[in-house]
């Protein structure tokens, strides 16, 4: 399996998430960040996941900062992928840092899963 290329530097992307988790508080709420922060945080995270779950059997994306395949198993090459988790990027930053779970998110409607493989409560919170 390949290794990720990382576009977003690990102290960088580590700060974002830090930065935007200490603005945070409680509240599952967008921040009053700075949006290239808040984009830096996103990218970060989103190439941590495909770093500790390679693969491309799952697309994951947080409109409008980011996208990844991640997750072993089945290659998909053409169309919409057959496992796509979409969110928006609170409630992404929520996941990997704890602040949310997986469960809280789906229940809440706050996460689009679909397909078998549409779930990362096991990589949650990263």
């Amino acid at each position: 399996m390949p290794v990720a290329r990382r576009r977003i530097d690990v102290h960088e992307g580590a700060a974002a998430v830090k930065a935007w988790q200490e603005a945070a508080g409680p509240s599952s709420d967008l921040p009053p960040v700075p949006r290239a922060l808040l984009a830096t945080a996103v990218r970060y995270t989103l190439e941590e996941v495909t770093a500790r779950a390679p693969g491309n059997s799952v697309e994951v994306r947080v409109p409008p900062f980011g996208v990844t395949q991640c997750v072993e198993g089945p290659r998909h090459t053409r169309g919409t992928p057959p496992n796509v988790i979409e969110c928006d990027a609170a409630t992404w930053l929520g996941m990997v840092t704890g602040q949310l779970t997986w469960a809280e998110a789906v229940a809440a409607g706050r996460v689009a899963a679909s397909g078998l493989r549409a779930d990362l409560s096991s990589l949650l919170p990263l």
